[in-house]
């Protein structure tokens, strides 16, 4: 079994205007955000509620769930948790 970091997280419920910006702007004060990316349509461009934030550390990002976890981003309840690779 392979051992993978634990340093991207998914965030949901995300408003239809966060952008990539304001989710690593969040995200920052938790330690060094290295991705931050909004989930959007393919077709359209919409965003879809959704997003990812990859830190440097483990421990960054176990620091950004505890956090930021059922806190509001751009007026909407968020939720974080640690990302699960698509199997």
């Amino acid at each position: 079994m392979e051992l993978f970091l634990n340093n991207k997280l998914f965030v949901g419920g995300l408003s239809w205007g966060t952008t990539d910006k304001e989710l690593t702007d969040a995200f920052a004060p938790y330690g060094e955000v290295t991705e931050a990316k909004v989930i959007k349509e393919r077709d359209s461009g919409r965003s879809r509620g959704f997003g990812f934030v990859t830190f440097n550390t483990d421990d960054e990002a176990k620091a950004a769930v505890e956090a930021m976890n059922d806190t509001e981003l751009d007026g909407r309840s968020i939720r974080v948790d640690f990302a699960h690779d698509k199997r």
